[in-house]
């Protein structure tokens, strides 16, 4: 794939950059709020769906580098990553990634700390916070345990 074909999402994941707003990512360009919240069994809810390229049009400089701090392989070839986003210290991400390490989905918090451990069990994974914030979810389609 070219790179002016790449989405944004695309394009930021390929220099290990992040946009620097709580969301759940897609490499198609599909973009969800996303809210801790301590009530939610998967310790996370979903909002809205919104345009990541309207919102970086409107500032480009709002994206952050990440650093990976876990991994876990999984049976497919490809993997589960957790991390931080290096612009400030309470950043966190984690994600599933293809073979290649393209993405297939990414999750992205300003407030839950760096993702530093991974459990996985079929296809739910949990991801823990060095905060001791955990989110669950379901690793094809994080979007499914929306209603949990």
């Amino acid at each position: 794939m070219q790179e002016e074909e790449l989405t944004v999402i695309e394009r930021l994941w390929v220099d290990y950059r992040l946009p620097d707003l709580d969301g759940l990512y897609f490499p198609d360009g599909r973009s969800y709020e996303v809210f801790l919240d301590a009530d939610a069994a998967s310790g996370i809810r979903f909002g809205e769906s919104f345009d990541l390229d309207e919102v970086l049009a409107e500032d480009p400089d709002w994206v952050t580098g990440i650093g990976r701090n876990r991994s876990v392989s999984l049976a497919d070839g490809g993997f589960l990553w957790g991390g931080e986003g290096v612009s400030h210290g309470s950043y966190g991400f984690c994600g599933r990634l293809r073979a290649d390490h393209t993405l297939v989905w990414v999750l992205f918090l300003e407030d839950s700390n760096p993702f530093t451990g991974i459990r996985v069990s079929g296809n739910t994974a949990v991801f823990r916070s060095t905060s001791g914030k955990s989110i669950t979810v379901d690793i094809d389609d994080p979007l499914r345990l929306r209603a949990v």
